[in-house]
């Protein structure tokens, strides 16, 4: 699933695919904005984190789960 993150003050959005479901990752932002928590922690497919200031995030696009990616090799 693709997470697409809007940072307040900056013309640049966070974009990263993860393996977890919408409504984890819905969760994980609700219960970091409830509790005043300083940052969001999220990670990624590769294992990555990313750390967000609850205070900077504008809006949160999740997206749908992705499909098996196809391609063709020449």
């Amino acid at each position: 699933m693709e997470v697409r993150i809007g940072i307040k003050h900056s013309p640049r959005e966070l974009s990263f695919e993860t393996d977890a479901t919408p409504d984890t990752v819905r969760g994980q932002i609700e219960q970091a904005v409830a509790d005043n928590a300083s940052l969001l922690t999220l990670s990624d497919t590769k294992g990555r984190q990313y750390l967000v200031s609850t205070e900077s995030i504008s809006y949160v696009e999740l997206g749908a789960e992705a499909g098996r990616k196809v391609g063709f090799v020449s």
